[in-house]
Protein backbone atom coordinates (compact mmCIF):
# COMPACT_ATOMS: atom_id res chain seq x y z
CA UNK A 1 0.00 0.00 0.00
CA UNK A 2 1.09 3.39 -1.15
CA UNK A 3 1.87 5.93 1.99
CA UNK A 4 -1.42 7.73 3.59
CA UNK A 5 -1.05 11.25 3.13
CA UNK A 6 -2.55 13.05 6.32
CA UNK A 7 -4.45 16.13 5.55
CA UNK A 8 -6.04 18.97 7.88
CA UNK A 9 -8.96 21.08 6.58
CA UNK A 10 -9.32 23.80 9.27
CA UNK A 11 -12.73 25.86 8.60
CA UNK A 12 -12.72 27.40 12.18
CA UNK A 13 -14.73 30.52 11.41
CA UNK A 14 -15.50 29.79 8.08
CA UNK A 15 -17.91 32.45 6.69
CA UNK A 16 -18.11 32.04 2.91
CA UNK A 17 -18.63 29.30 0.34
CA UNK A 18 -15.93 30.59 -1.93
CA UNK A 19 -13.91 30.85 1.30
CA UNK A 20 -15.02 26.77 2.37
CA UNK A 21 -14.19 25.81 -1.19
CA UNK A 22 -10.72 27.56 -1.39
CA UNK A 23 -9.70 25.87 2.13
CA UNK A 24 -10.70 22.66 0.70
CA UNK A 25 -8.34 23.17 -2.28
CA UNK A 26 -5.09 24.31 -0.25
CA UNK A 27 -5.57 21.54 2.41
CA UNK A 28 -6.48 18.68 -0.46
CA UNK A 29 -3.64 20.07 -2.75
CA UNK A 30 -6.51 20.55 -5.76
CA UNK A 31 -5.09 22.14 -8.85
CA UNK A 32 -6.16 26.55 -9.30
CA UNK A 33 -8.41 25.22 -11.84
CA UNK A 34 -10.56 23.14 -9.09
CA UNK A 35 -14.35 24.97 -9.80
CA UNK A 36 -15.26 25.22 -6.06
CA UNK A 37 -18.15 23.37 -6.23
CA UNK A 38 -19.83 19.73 -5.44
CA UNK A 39 -19.22 18.21 -8.51
CA UNK A 40 -15.69 19.03 -8.64
CA UNK A 41 -15.02 18.14 -5.11
CA UNK A 42 -16.46 14.58 -6.04
CA UNK A 43 -14.35 14.33 -8.66
CA UNK A 44 -10.91 15.43 -7.47
CA UNK A 45 -11.55 13.28 -4.11
CA UNK A 46 -12.31 10.29 -6.10
CA UNK A 47 -8.95 10.13 -7.84
CA UNK A 48 -6.62 7.70 -6.43
CA UNK A 49 -5.22 8.94 -3.61
CA UNK A 50 -4.23 7.31 -0.03
CA UNK A 51 -5.33 9.58 2.60
CA UNK A 52 -6.87 10.55 5.78
CA UNK A 53 -8.34 13.89 6.60
CA UNK A 54 -9.17 15.57 10.02
CA UNK A 55 -11.55 17.87 9.80
CA UNK A 56 -11.47 20.82 12.31
CA UNK A 57 -13.23 23.84 13.46
CA UNK A 58 -16.96 23.01 11.50
CA UNK A 59 -18.83 23.78 14.68
CA UNK A 60 -17.61 27.68 14.33
CA UNK A 61 -18.80 28.10 10.51
CA UNK A 62 -21.21 30.58 9.59
CA UNK A 63 -24.83 28.83 10.45
CA UNK A 64 -25.87 28.93 6.45
CA UNK A 65 -22.68 26.81 5.94
CA UNK A 66 -23.42 24.09 8.56
CA UNK A 67 -26.15 23.09 5.71
CA UNK A 68 -23.52 22.89 2.94
CA UNK A 69 -21.22 21.16 5.30
CA UNK A 70 -24.19 18.45 5.71
CA UNK A 71 -23.14 17.83 2.05
CA UNK A 72 -19.65 17.62 1.81
CA UNK A 73 -19.88 14.82 4.68
CA UNK A 74 -22.20 12.67 2.19
CA UNK A 75 -19.32 13.23 -0.30
CA UNK A 76 -16.72 11.92 2.09
CA UNK A 77 -18.77 8.85 2.93
CA UNK A 78 -19.88 7.86 -0.62
CA UNK A 79 -15.43 8.86 -1.63
CA UNK A 80 -14.64 6.38 1.83
CA UNK A 81 -16.94 3.70 -0.73
CA UNK A 82 -15.41 4.67 -3.71
CA UNK A 83 -11.63 4.48 -2.47
CA UNK A 84 -12.38 1.40 -1.38
CA UNK A 85 -13.40 0.06 -4.39
CA UNK A 86 -10.41 0.92 -6.23
CA UNK A 87 -8.06 -0.32 -3.99
CA UNK A 88 -7.00 2.96 -2.50
CA UNK A 89 -7.68 4.23 0.91
CA UNK A 90 -9.50 7.18 2.56
CA UNK A 91 -10.59 8.08 5.89
CA UNK A 92 -11.84 11.12 7.74
CA UNK A 93 -12.50 12.38 10.83
CA UNK A 94 -14.07 15.87 12.60
CA UNK A 95 -12.65 17.25 15.45
CA UNK A 96 -14.50 19.86 17.74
Amino acid sequence: MDEIEKIILDLTDCKYIRDFHERIRIAFDFPEWYGRNLDDFWDLMTEPRFFKATIIGSETMAKDLQEYFVKIIQILEDVKEEQKRYGCFFEYEILS
